[in-house]
């Protein structure tokens, strides 16, 4: 049974940096994606950040492009998100989820529905407040 497990999360000032981790031990990488999702108060969850974990491809989308950055190390089994010049806006509970044969990145990230994604993490708070 394969278990996503998120860490990393805490309160930031805004401007600060945080980097989330999903640990995937037992997914198999070359079969699945990855997506970051976050969800606000009385907010719909959204995606923000995904990675094909074959071939290490990604997309974010604008409101976060160029702040965020997803990437993966197969040796650990692990997705990374790294999250710099954070904002107010920014503030939810970030889950990350694996899709089989999560390839289209792009698509993935715009397009899935959540019914797509076979594995979900439980959530890591991320806060951003001065």
């Amino acid at each position: 049974q394969v278990q996503l497990v998120e860490s990393g999360g805490g309160l930031v000032q805004p401007g600060g940096s945080l980097r989330l981790s999903c640990a995937a031990p037992g997914l198999p990488f070359a079969d699945y994606g990855i997506a970051w999702f976050r969800q606000a108060p009385g907010k719909d969850r959204e995606a923000v950040s995904c990675i094909n974990l074959d071939d290490g491809s990604t997309y974010s989308v604008d409101s976060v492009e160029g702040r965020f950055t997803v990437s993966r190390d197969t040796a650990k089994q692990t997705v990374f998100l790294q999250m710099r010049n954070l904002k107010p806006e920014d503030t939810a509970v970030y889950y990350c989820a694996a899709a089989y044969r999560g390839f289209d990145v792009p698509n993935m990230c715009t397009l899935y529905s959540l019914l797509e994604f076979s594995y979900w993490g439980q959530g890591t708070q991320v806060t951003v407040s001065s």
